[in-house]
Formats: structure tokens, sequence, C-alpha cells
């Protein structure tokens, strides 16, 4: 059985809406008919803690994975993620964890979004200037700070739907993107996926 242990979903509807959109994100991916179980674990740290707990209490049949925003740039290799938590986090790489264990989407969820802004556009409709979104290709480079001044620009005279709102909007748009423009985009997104496929 596998298990991701997400950054996101506050208590209440937004823990089953962050679910949610996981569980389309993975299903668009390829994994449809042998998804993982998602665990929208809240704040950074509830999401790191609970990890801990639930790999000191793993089978050996069983495969858990920490998923969480990098919150700043990542300068270690693939091979080398838990370091730059450690160093930004001051969190511990637990004594059964593996590289393969801990994942990140970007800075922040919202980098996703970059690689499919099409979408973006379809969903907020009339008004939404996709000019004023960043405009970096590689999107793990985009700061969290530029995603979300992006994000209000772009939506700031949108017709039919309010402003960005992380708590209203990001789990409905992630359930909706397309995952391979995202892999297509994010070395760290292709990374958690191949390893998913793998495990799965």
């Amino acid at each position: 059985m596998v298990t991701i242990y997400v950054e996101g979903g506050a208590p209440g509807a937004l823990k089953a809406s962050c679910r949610q959109g996981f569980k389309k994100f993975f299903e668009k991916s390829g994994l449809k008919g042998k998804m993982p179980s998602v665990v929208a674990c809240g704040s950074r740290n509830d999401a790191y803690n609970d990890f801990c707990t639930a790999l000191a209490r793993a089978k050996n049949t069983d495969f858990v994975v920490l998923l969480v925003d990098s919150e700043a740039p990542v300068t270690v290799n693939q091979n080398q993620v838990w370091q730059h938590v450690r160093e930004k986090d001051k969190w511990q790489q637990p004594d059964a964890a593996k590289q393969e264990h801990l994942h990140f989407m970007a800075e922040c969820m919202e980098a996703w979004f970059m690689a499919d802004k099409d979408y973006l556009k379809a969903y907020f409709g009339q008004g939404f200037d996709t000019n004023k979104l960043p405009d970096q290709p590689d999107i793990e480079k985009i700061t969290k700070t530029d995603l979300y001044s992006g994000l209000k620009k772009a939506t700031k005279n949108c017709k039919t739907k309010d402003g960005y709102g992380k708590g209203q909007d990001s789990f409905k748009i992630l359930a909706k993107i397309d995952p391979h423009k995202v892999i297509q985009c994010s070395p760290f997104a292709a990374r958690l996926l191949s390893h998913l496929k793998t495990c799965l």
C-alpha cells in the first residue's frame, strides 16, 4: 500500500478538497486503477510529523511518501532532498527514510499551475490576464512571492470569479490541470510520479 502525506488542506472541508484534487491529478497522470492513498495533513510540520509516525509503523509491504512545498529554491540534487529540509526546516531524516520517501511540489503547489496556463484561463474566464503570470518556463524557479503576486494580478479583473484564493481555488485547479504538462516543466513532479508508478 502506498500512502502520500501531503502538506495542505486545513481542517474541515478543505481536507476533503485537497484529497480530491490530488486524487484527480494522480488519476490523470496514469495511476488510475492503482491509486495511492492521499492524507491531507494541513500544515507543513503536521505533514512531516504524520509521515514520521506512519513510517515508523509501516509494514514491509507499505510505502509512505511525504509531499511538501520546497518553500525555497532547492540547491541540492534530487538524491539529496533530505539535506534541503534539514537546512531549511531543521527536519531530521528518519532512520528508515530514503531519498525517495521525500518529494517536493516546487516552492509552492501553485507553481504546477504555471505549466497549464490554458486551463487557468478557462477556469477564471473573462477578464483573466495570462500576461500577468510569471513568464518562467522552469516553474521550479518561480518564487512563492511571484506566484501569488502573479495570480492576484491575473485574476484582478475577472468577471465571473473572484480573485485567486488558495482555499477556494487551489485544489479545484489541481484536479483539472494536465499532469503531463506539469511533468514536462518540473523535474520534481516527474520524479514523484516515476517513483509512484514504480511502487504501485
